[in-house]
């Protein structure tokens, strides 16, 4: 059965469009079916439109027969740490302010696979049971709690540490620099005021030109910036450059002494090169982060992340944080600067493309000529053409040891996407 609702992370579309209420109905009561129709926790990102869906949501969970248990804004790693017998999150995570969508997790605060996504599609049009509906509770004091397991689990001593925090007007607001200060560190907080309709707007992990600017006007040690929903995260060090999620990846697997790391098929052969010199065996997926999580968990491994922020560190969690990725980090520098740190792993010029497209496929002729480009350039270099699991893109990537080759081997593979799907 193919999936017709669920991408890479969840459901998401344009509230109104490709996303209404009534799907969103549908999906809290199939995903309660599935789940034994037991206590569903749910929380939701700053979106203007959350408080609808959390209410169409609430009523699917009450109709198949669960309890309905509110948590209000919570970030998606609090969802997946809270869940009870099943956790649901509205939030398109770093989605523009129109989008919003639905993420579930088990139990065990898993993601779920794509064989469970496709058993709750199933049962889309399942009427419920014809008993007695559920209920509503209203989970008390659900952010607190989750903040002070992140600070005592992943915190340190940040005293005298100076650091901007760009919430991204969404989920971490308030939270995020609260925790940043409760364990000494000095904190400037941008984007830290949401609207219901500013999240991820001109701010946070999708966006760093704000984060740059006050980092390199303040004197900051370094920012961080999250995304809409919380579960990624990405730096500037003190110079305002950025630090994407490889480089963090690779600054943590060094002060955490990891023998193996999970990784995607995006991360910059860098870091490969990087690990292979220090004896860190690495494992690679595709893109989503809950294949990194599969594969952690096949492996027996703690660490994994992408390149665009997801973090993971299964010691004391379930999924990826932003906010204990960034404490992590923090910890990590040792006294050394962002930039000093990162620098350890060589960076290979990457240049990528979104090409939009009417089909999210890739058509063989673009695959074979990746290829042979790939074999062609025999470890200096690659191409990498996939479709977006969230966006009606395909997304070109070319890597070379040098920025030109780079940036032509992008277009010509650019150009023949559009050549095949125009």
């Amino acid at each position: 059965m193919t999936r017709r609702y669920f991408g890479t992370d969840g459901i998401r579309g344009i509230v109104g469009e490709t996303l209404t209420a009534e799907l969103v109905e549908r999906v809290g009561r199939a995903a309660t079916i599935w789940s034994g129709r037991g206590r569903v926790l749910v929380g939701r990102d700053t979106r203007g439109s959350g408080p609808e869906l959390e209410a169409a949501l609430t009523r699917g969970i009450v109709a198949a027969g669960g309890v309905a248990v509110l948590g209000g804004v919570l970030p998606t790693p609090a969802v997946a740490l809270l869940a009870q017998d099943l956790g649901v999150v509205v939030s398109a995570s770093h989605n523009p302010p129109e989008y919003n969508g639905v993420k579930l997790f088990d139990r065990e605060g898993r993601k779920l696979t794509d064989g469970e996504e496709e058993a709750i599609e199933a049962l889309l049009d399942d009427p419920g049971p014809d008993g007695r509906p559920g209920g509503v509770e209203v989970l008390q004091d659900a952010a607190e709690g989750y903040v002070g397991h992140v600070v005592d689990r992943f915190g340190s001593d940040l005293s005298g540490l100076r650091v901007a925090v760009d919430c991204a007007n969404g989920a971490y607001s308030g939270l995020a620099p609260a925790a940043f200060e409760r364990l000494g560190a000095e904190v400037t907080a941008i984007a830290n005021a949401p609207d219901g309709h500013n999240i991820n707007a001109g701010c946070g992990a999708t966006d760093l030109a704000m984060l740059q600017a006050t980092v390199r006007a303040g004197g900051h040690d370094l920012g961080v910036a999250f995304d809409g929903d919380g579960d990624r995260m990405l730096a500037v060090d003190e110079r305002g450059e950025v630090v994407d999620g490889d480089l963090i990846v690779a600054v943590l697997a060094l002060a955490l002494g990891v023998d193996q790391v999970v990784v995607t098929t995006m991360t910059n052969l860098g870091f490969h090169r990087l690990m292979a010199e220090r004896g860190v065996r690495v494992h690679t997926t595709d893109v989503g982060d809950r294949y990194v999580l599969e594969a952690l968990r096949r492996e027996g491994a703690e660490l994994g992340g992408e390149q665009s922020g997801h973090v993971i560190w299964l010691r004391d969690h379930v999924t990826g944080d932003g906010l204990a990725a960034a404490l992590l980090l923090c910890g990590a520098l040792g006294g050394r600067p962002l930039s000093e740190a990162a620098a350890e792993m060589p960076v290979f010029p990457q240049v990528k493309e979104n090409v939009r497209v009417d089909r999210r496929e890739v058509p063989p002729a673009v695959l074979e000529e990746a290829e042979r480009i790939t074999v062609e350039l025999a470890g200096r270099g690659r191409v990498l053409v996939r479709p977006s699991g969230t966006e009606p893109v395909v997304r070109v990537l070319a890597e070379a040891e040098g920025a030109e080759e780079a940036a032509e081997l992008c277009g010509r593979i650019a150009r023949l996407v559009r050549e095949q799907l125009g």
